[in-house]
């Protein structure tokens, strides 16, 4: 294809979202001329099934739940006055809270005021709070923010030394909907052990985002936490960043939760649009669908040329992989679908994977997401007539066309700059998208079984442990190995599981497990110490 030919190419399937400033660009995906009519009765079809699913039919049919996370920047389009009053009222009492946070009507055990924010949670209750607090967050925020986001004790020993003597001046934010994960309950713990060793009350500390009813509200209201906040059944955990999941820490840390409203809002006006060229998030469904075939054959490789849209990649992880990776379809169909993702920022990237993006195995497609903005402040000129943000377009615009001449197709987002706006409009964005791609593929996006899975596997390793644990004190000082303590519990299947977890165990202090013999797994013996 000409310079010319693509040009013009650009020009006709150019999407152009002008209420967020925004545009589409799949003119480098190799689509034929016939694709999206032929994909027209489809796609016609997804609308539909989006437009009742807005409507508050059973989306998810699973759990037997409608799917609302539209309705939270736009609670008139709640099914019911019931659950529009709920949403307004929360989100004004998120402003009326950190109102009385940052004026100090609330404030902690031992400071004169909250200054640092800790957020306990994982998934979708932590991976869309990062991406708002970097993206936005600068150093002259109401609060600063932290995340302990994994059941990992050296992570959350280095968030508390972080933190240090700030402890006193912390406000923790407990997020999860059931109050089972056991991550979080975890982080909880941990968190309320550090606060204890400071001589401090964790409940004039700490505040919940939770189900009404649920094991962590129960336990927050008993403890007498300062406040509680809703997490509907409504909302999943990765579409949730718009609940006060999201906006509570935002407004806590001094964001502009209002504008992230507004830009997803304007969004999915702009997605519910039934003309495909001018709805962004069909075109990128259809995309996606085009590009790995229906199957999910191609990786999904995101490049912000912008640091503060680094994390956007690890959000879309999630809400693609965990919405779209499903072994069945909605008839019950093994279908294993799913889109992987991965992704870095520009432009890192072009000292990192772009020679195997350029040279290597075929495997991918590209969204490049282009910031138009450089910074808040004059332009500084590296070269006569030329900015650091001059480099970075360089970068991207040459990366595209290096891509493109091996036949590498890549999208393209461009946004006006990092705002709130722009932040609530781009999450809107991949909502919808993944939302009408799983309707062209048949599946269920708002359900996560292998999740539930993994959880399950972790309570069968752990039971193991706690009879390993009890039959090592029953032997005394008797050295035993991996083997002989499988067989000792009645179960001989479990000799590898067995033997790493007494490894672990073996590897930390205090843990009452002692090590001896070689160092394969036949060698070894275990004792309790």
């Amino acid at each position: 294809m000409t310079e010319r030919e693509l040009w013009e190419r650009y020009q006709r399937y150019l999407c152009v979202v002008p209420s967020v400033g925004f545009t589409l660009d799949v003119s480098r995906m190799q689509f034929p001329a016939d694709f999206l009519e032929r994909m027209r009765p489809r796609a016609e079809e997804a609308f539909s099934k989006m437009e009742a699913l807005e409507k508050g039919a059973i989306a998810n049919p699973d759990e037997k739940r409608m799917v609302g996370h539209y309705w939270l920047r736009a609670p008139e389009l709640a099914p019911d006055a019931g659950l529009k009053k709920e949403i307004t009222d929360t989100v004004a009492a998120i402003h009326a809270f950190a109102k009385d946070v940052h004026g100090g009507t609330v404030k902690p055990q031992k400071a004169a005021r909250f200054t640092q924010l800790l957020l306990v949670g994982i998934g979708g209750s932590a991976l869309g709070p990062q991406l708002v607090a970097d993206a936005l967050g600068t150093a002259k925020d109401a609060m600063q923010v932290h995340f302990l986001d994994n059941t990992d004790p050296d992570g959350i020993d280095r968030v508390v030394a972080q933190l240090g003597e700030r402890l006193a001046e912390t406000l923790t934010l407990v997020i999860s909907k059931s109050g089972g994960t056991k991550e979080t309950r975890n982080g909880m713990l941990e968190t309320e052990h550090a606060y204890q060793a400071k001589g401090l009350d964790f409940s004039k500390h700490a505040v919940a985002v939770t189900g009404a009813g649920s094991e962590l509200d129960n336990h927050a209201r008993k403890q007498g936490w300062l406040r509680t906040f809703p997490m509907w059944d409504w909302v999943g955990g990765r579409t949730s960043v718009m609940s006060a999941v999201g906006l509570l820490p935002a407004k806590l840390q001094g964001l502009d939760i209002d504008g992230l409203l507004e830009g997803a809002r304007e969004m999915d006006a702009a997605t519910r649009q039934r003309d495909v060229l001018k709805n962004p998030a069909t075109l990128l469904a259809l995309m996606w669908h085009q590009a790995g075939g229906g199957r999910g054959t191609k990786d999904m490789v995101i490049l912000p040329y912008k640091d503060r849209l680094l994390l956007m990649s690890r959000y879309l992880q999630q809400l693609v992989m965990e919405s779209l990776g499903k072994e069945l379809d909605l008839d019950g169909k093994v279908v294993n679908q799913g889109i992987a993702v991965y992704g870095n920022k520009g432009s890192t990237d072009q000292h990192a994977y772009v020679q195997q993006l350029r040279e290597g195995v075929l495997n991918f497609f590209v969204t490049f997401i282009e910031v138009l903005k450089d910074r808040q402040d004059a332009p500084f000129e590296v070269e006569p007539g030329v900015t650091s943000g001059d480099y970075l377009t360089g970068f991207l615009l040459g990366t595209r066309r290096a891509l493109y001449e091996k036949g590498r197709e890549s999208l393209t987002l461009t946004v006006p700059d990092v705002s709130a706006r722009t932040v609530g409009a781009l999450i809107a964005l991949y909502e919808r998208a993944v939302g009408l791609y799983a309707s062209l593929v048949h599946i269920n996006a708002y359900h996560q079984p292998g999740v539930e899975a993994g959880k399950k596997a972790a309570g069968v390793v752990l039971e193991l442990q706690r009879k390993v644990m009890a039959r090592l004190k029953e032997a005394r000082s008797e050295a035993r190995s991996a083997e002989q303590l499988a067989a000792d519990i009645g179960a001989p299947d479990e000799a590898e599981t067995v033997f790493k977890v007494l490894e672990h165990l073996a590897a930390n202090p205090g843990r009452g497990v002692q090590r001896t013999g070689g160092p394969g797994p036949a060698e070894a013996r275990f004792r309790a110490q």
